[in-house]
């Protein structure tokens, strides 16, 4: 079994190389599907009164852009990459990486309900932040812990999840039916420091120029509304 840096690392050196070199967009990976625009809000989304401050943990790929693409929204206080649903307490990089743990790389999001609402950060998870209906895999990266992911932690978190996620493939707003679970929140680990915040201080890295930078770029484009600097 290959050490997990080594593989985001060949991964890396991959897309660099084909960039470089071949000047294609695609290094043989399953084609991310494009959703229709302009991207539906969600049919039930209610406002959550009373509340100041909620949380929501989603999986979508490697979280280096994940992360980085919810930091960049109105309303959201922290983001914080880790690892969840799996059935290892505190696992490691290199564990989650081997896939055999359960977890998924994931996001921890803070954020204020009176500004942002739980439906419309899913609206930016399913549009922005990641491909939902590949399997167990987001562009160069596969294994099952870059599945797609929504660990709800309330029975309303639920029923907006699965409401939306029926909404938008009966509108067939993606050619592929829409592979994200839907399952219990059990426990969020944060990730070691040098993921935290990685996008941040790697901007010119060929995997973050290749498959992140693009996602806040497509944020400010088609959200204007709730993206921030």
């Amino acid at each position: 079994m290959r050490s997990p840096r080594i593989g985001r690392t060949l991964a890396i050196a991959a897309i660099g190389a084909f960039l470089a070199w071949n000047g294609v967009r695609s290094i043989g990976a399953r084609p991310a599907a494009e959703p229709r625009y302009p991207f539906p809000k969600p049919v039930v989304d209610p406002l959550a009164t009373g509340k100041s401050q909620e949380t929501a943990a989603l999986a979508g790929g490697c979280f280096w852009g994940v992360q980085a693409v919810f930091e960049h929204l109105n309303g959201v206080r922290s983001v914080t990459a880790g690892y969840a649903g799996g059935r290892v307490n505190s696992p490691s990089y290199e564990m989650v990486s081997s896939g055999l743990t359960g977890h998924a790389e994931s996001v921890s999001i803070t954020f204020d309900p009176s500004q942002i609402s739980y439906g419309q950060i899913l609206m930016i998870f399913f549009s922005v932040a990641h491909d939902p209906t590949q399997l167990n895999r987001q562009g160069p990266d596969d294994g099952p812990q870059y599945r797609s992911a929504i660990f709800y932690s309330s029975e309303e978190q639920k029923r907006i999840a699965a409401a939306y996620i029926e909404q938008l493939d009966s509108a067939k707003v993606y050619p592929r039916k829409i592979a994200t679970e839907v399952v219990p929140f059990e426990a969020f680990f944060r990730a070691e420091d040098y993921h935290q915040d990685y996008l941040q201080t790697h901007t010119d890295q060929p995997y973050i120029v290749y498959n992140d930078l693009p996602k806040l770029e497509h944020l400010k484009k088609q959200f204007p509304e709730l993206y921030r600097k």
